[in-house]
């Protein structure tokens, strides 16, 4: 089984959206299953077509997050000792040498990702390139439009 580095929060929210399918996304779509199969004729009921479609889906989608709960290696960044190395669940203040430009990441679990919230992947090229590194590391970024540098201004363990 593949290894799934997650964050206490990132964990809560995976069991949260777990419970959520299990306990009213599910018996939801076995509802409306059960009201088009009392339409008449399931053939050319698109109401039963469309429910089969949403209930194959949803046990895909708990498949998938059942799969990951179980394959869940929680990480907490606070037990660790703080010191100036980035790891996973760090949060890291990046300049970039070129621009001037700063940017905050926290470095999280696959599924927990979402660059609007400044959440990235353990295995973006950001973050491949900045774990393991320190607070005043120059880090060299592969990028489609060619490598970035930036150099790495902070290291919190928030």
């Amino acid at each position: 089984m593949e290894r799934n580095p997650i964050t206490p929060e990132g964990y809560k929210n995976l069991l949260k959206t777990l419970e959520y399918c299990k306990q009213v996304e599910r018996p939801q779509v076995v509802k409306d299953i059960e009201e088009a199969r009392a339409h008449g004729d399931i053939s050319e009921n698109s109401e039963y077509e469309d429910a089969k479609e949403r209930q194959s889906l949803i046990e895909g989608k708990l498949a998938r997050l059942e799969s990951l709960a179980a394959s869940a290696e929680i990480f907490d960044v606070q037990k660790q000792n703080v010191t100036e190395r980035v790891v996973f669940g760090t949060t890291v203040t990046l300049e970039n040498s070129d621009t001037g430009v700063e940017r905050i990441w926290k470095i999280v679990g696959e599924t927990e990702a979402n660059v609007e919230q400044g959440l990235i992947s353990w295995k973006s090229p950001i973050a491949r390139s900045v774990i393991g590194r320190n607070e005043g590391d120059m880090v060299v970024v592969p990028t489609p439009g060619g490598e970035q540098r930036w150099e790495i201004v902070e290291v919190q363990y928030l």
